[in-house]
Parts: C-alpha cells; structure tokens; sequence
C-alpha cells in the first residue's frame, strides 16, 4: 500500500474510534439518565378517550 492510502486509513481509522468514543461518553455522562427512560405504556397519544 502506499504512503497514501495508509495516511488516509489512518486517517478513517481514527476518526471512526474518534466518534465512537464521543458516542459512548455522553451517553455515559448523562445526569439522572432513569428518569427519562419511559416505555410504550408511558406514551399517551391523546386520541382514546375511552
């Protein structure tokens, strides 16, 4: 491979890992993240009045 193509291999490499642990840190970091989870049961659509 040339010099090229590992420069931009590198380059795609570390960028990937780069914003997959972006990702993974702020889904970590959240504060009170429990508190916004919700289910399909919490999802009111306002339309039964039944």
């Amino acid at each position: 491979m040339t010099l090229g193509g590992w420069i931009v291999m590198l380059l795609a490499v570390t960028g990937i890992t780069g914003l997959l642990v972006w990702c993974v840190t702020k889904v970590i970091r959240i504060p009170d993240a429990p508190e916004h989870l919700h289910s399909q049961v919490d999802i009111d659509p306002g339309d039964r009045d039944a």
